[in-house]
């Protein structure tokens, strides 16, 4: 005999079975995410931090429904107990150590481990991507950023050098150093492009999963060009502070107008990567709608 499933009872299985599992994650990832509030999201560098793990709760909450029908009669993965007790050991190593990479990647494997303790691995495959999403939250170790900060600033130097000295600005660059009239400016580490150049990956990779393309191709492509397209937006934004240094003064280029242009930065990037989805799906559409309005 089935027995029907009312909407009290889904009430009391999310009270009974997930609120204890909710509150204990609270308990024990609450301390990380205030550190994290109040110190390294705080940076211009980590900014995208706190939007990469809202966006995620929110794509978790939107296939929730999804994931509970696709994993209903899915066996519980005796797997998840060993992810368990990796992420905690984790998690007390990075909590202990100050080593955010452990800390915030064991909240990952926590949330994974969940899954397959108490839905399978069908519950896994339907929040694969929110769970991949927030590994974008982790902060890269000092030497790569370092190693690949470098060349990323000298040339986004380069070329805003190039561009202003083409508009007939008095500017000289000296490293990563820029000097127009009689400001000199530092091509910081934050626009360099390495963390813009994560956060827009993200974001276009968020973009991908809600429009759900079929063309893989299509997908791909947009995903590879986020890379220049990322670069470009640095050079904006860098152009644009100096520009609003050379009229407006230091004080104006290190006060508001400086948080302007990193918005500057962003709406750009996302008005080029929609731009060239469109090319992209002007180039992908399927041949065969042109050859039936040919037909008699």
């Amino acid at each position: 005999m089935t027995i029907p499933v009312t909407n009290q009872h889904i009430r009391n299985t999310w009270v009974f079975f997930w609120l204890p599992i909710l509150i204990g994650l609270i308990v024990l990832y609450l301390p990380t995410f205030y550190d994290l509030a109040n110190g390294l999201w705080t940076e211009d560098e980590q900014m995208h931090g706190p939007i990469i793990l809202a966006l995620s709760i929110w794509l978790i909450y939107r296939k929730w429904p999804q994931m509970i029908k696709c994993s209903e009669y899915s066996p519980p993965a005796a797997s998840g107990w060993l992810l368990f007790i990796v992420a905690l050991g984790l998690y007390a190593i990075g909590r202990s150590q100050q080593i955010l990479v452990f800390e915030i990647g064991s909240f990952i494997l926590t949330l994974a481990a969940i899954l397959l303790i108490s839905r399978g691995i069908a519950a896994l495959k339907v929040l694969w991507f929110p769970l991949f999403f927030m590994l974008f939250m982790i902060p890269l170790p000092g030497p790569v950023v370092s190693m690949l900060t470098m060349p990323m600033k000298m040339a986004v130097s380069y070329v805003a050098e190039q561009v202003l000295y083409w508009a007939e600005y008095p500017i000289a660059r000296n490293g990563v150093i820029l000097q127009i009239g009689q400001y000199q400016l530092l091509v910081a580490d934050a626009c360099a492009g390495l963390q813009t150049l994560l956060t827009l990956e993200a974001l276009g990779l968020f973009y991908l999963n809600l429009v759900q393309h079929p063309s893989v191709l299509r997908n791909i492509t947009l995903v590879i060009l986020i890379v220049p397209i990322s670069f470009i937006a640095n050079v904006i934004r860098v152009i644009a502070l100096t520009l609003i240094t050379y009229h407006y003064g230091d004080a104006a280029g290190q006060g508001f107008l400086h948080g302007f242009a990193g918005m500057v930065l962003f709406i750009s990037a996302l008005v080029m990567i929609l731009s060239v989805d469109s090319f992209l799906h002007y180039l992908t559409k399927p041949r065969w709608i042109n050859s039936a309005a040919a037909a008699p």
